[in-house]
């Protein structure tokens, strides 16, 4: 679940740097939430894709993940 106050932040951000005007009858507060929503339904299928690329479809290759695993670990 996103951060409300970042999503919020963000926007705000967002649309005055892209000198977009929230129309009057559109809460900050109910564009910040249906705009999370938004990107959460979408995080998931990126997580869920993600997954499948991954763990090679169900079939993980653990060699090619220890690989990930040492070179994410490298500081």
């Amino acid at each position: 679940m996103l951060d409300r106050q970042v999503v919020k932040e963000f926007l705000e951000e967002e649309l005055k740097d892209s000198y977009i005007a929230l129309p009057e009858d559109i809460p900050v507060d109910v564009l910040v939430e249906t705009f999370s929503k938004y990107v959460e339904d979408d995080y998931y299928e990126w997580l869920n894709d993600n997954f499948k690329s991954f763990f090679n479809h169900w079939n993980p290759d653990w060699e090619w993940i220890r690989e990930r695993i040492v070179h994410y670990s490298i500081d």
